[in-house]
């Protein structure tokens, strides 16, 4: 089969809500390739499926910079094919990959993900499963929404820092909540950086699947600039909100420094009106960096007795290595359970007054096990009221002052 063979049948979409995209069909068997990209066309809008025998010859044959949602058949989900597929991904961002495999195992879905692959399909292939993954992975590829490189921002992007000493206190809740709010209301780019680097749940709290994650800035650090670390955001359709996300595997944090975040954050704040961070449940050199330079630290506290003992104990470490105390604003999470608590003993124990209260809801955990953040899923409920009046002081905030230089012994980062 020549390379760039056409299928009639497949699909060049310009379909509504995502950007122009081609799609094409990579496997080695031409048979099984042929019938790939049937099933392909028969997804998508008329038009054209062109199909490749190997990953060098889309390379060659796809111009530069053109959208492509690539699908590569089960003769590429061995070693080779997804290291093969890893170099094409890694220097053309614009390709979306989804992989087809005959037998699908946890271990190769966690190594097609690193290697850049969107989704990964059990054969034989389900129709609306097809049709629903290129279209998702076609969307993603339309990105380019942030302004041009060549755009200085007036001021850099406010970094918001979510912090908790306790798990289970709600932090990624908040975080995930606050990011999709600010990226609603905000004229510029918001961009949401899940640094729980050895488990962290952005990810899975938005249903998003990323080829890439902070390893992949790290890893890259030589060529870290603002048009490399925009190939690396995920969009999340709903909102607009960019994410950064974890690592996949908890071994990779090892891989990243305190200082590789400070850059990955000097860089996002230089396109972005608002950086939000999740951080995990401790103080490590990590934490204690993005700590410090940020313009906010929203302190997250529950209304049990361990989780507001931690919250005490965090305030007061910090304290003590010199944050100002202007950063800090505590957040009392559940605050309407009945506990025999309320908010001024958190207060008092914290030794903060509380700028946001988050009730309790049984729509936070649907919306959690939705996969959709709870202000998009119960647009009108009162925890979706409370993250709006939470979003307020920073986007009055950031109308007010034209930037806030950030505090601490990092200067003007």
């Amino acid at each position: 089969m020549l390379p760039g063979h056409v299928v009639e049948m497949g699909a060049v979409t310009d379909g509504p809500g995502h950007g122009f995209f081609e799609l094409a069909v990579v496997d080695p068997d031409p048979a099984l390739a042929g019938s790939l990209a049937r099933e392909v066309g028969e997804a998508g809008a008329p038009g054209k499926v062109a199909i490749y025998p190997d990953v060098t010859a889309l390379a060659e044959h796809q111009p530069a910079g053109r959208p492509v949602v690539a699908v590569f058949g089960p003769g590429l989900a061995n070693p080779p094919g997804l290291a093969e597929i890893e170099r094409l991904t890694g220097s053309r961002p614009e390709i979306g990959a989804i992989l087809v495999a005959s037998e699908l195992s946890t271990g190769l879905l966690q190594q097609a993900l690193r290697s850049g692959v969107r989704d990964v399909l059990d054969a034989p292939i389900d129709p609306p499963s097809l049709q629903d993954s290129i279209d998702r992975v076609g969307r993603s590829l339309a990105v380019p929404t942030l302004p041009p490189a060549v755009e200085e921002r007036p001021e850099r992007g406010k970094v918001i820092t979510v912090s908790s000493m306790k798990g289970g206190s709600g932090k990624t809740v908040v975080a995930t909540n606050l990011a999709v709010t600010l990226a609603r209301r905000s004229p510029g780019p918001v961009v949401l950086v899940d640094a729980d680097l050895q488990f962290g749940d952005v990810s899975v709290m938005l249903r998003l699947g990323s080829p890439h994650t902070i390893v992949d800035a790290v890893t890259a650090s030589v060529r870290l600039d603002a048009e490399f670390l925009r190939s690396l955001l995920v969009r999340h359709d709903k909102s607009g909100l960019l994410v950064l996300p974890a690592p996949l595997e908890p071994s990779f944090a090892e891989r990243v420094l305190g200082s590789d975040m400070l850059r990955i954050v000097e860089v996002l704040r230089s396109f972005a009106s608002f950086v939000v961070i999740d951080t995990p449940s401790m103080l490590n050199d990590v934490v204690l960096a993005l700590l410090e330079a940020s313009d906010d630290i929203i302190v997250v506290a529950g209304m049990e007795i361990p989780n507001i003992k931690n919250a005490k104990l965090g305030v007061q470490t910090l304290r003590m290595l010199g944050m100002p105390e202007s950063k800090l604003r505590l957040l009392v999470n559940r605050a309407n359970s009945k506990v025999d608590l309320n908010v001024g003993e958190v207060e008092r124990t914290v030794g903060l007054k509380a700028e946001a209260q988050i009730p309790s809801e049984i729509a936070v955990p649907q919306s959690i096990n939705r996969g959709v953040p709870v202000v998009l899923d119960a647009p009108r409920s009162d925890v979706t009221r409370a993250f709006e009046q939470l979003a307020n002081l920073f986007l009055s905030t950031a109308a007010e002052m034209p930037m806030k230089k950030a505090r601490g012994r990092f200067g003007r980062f």
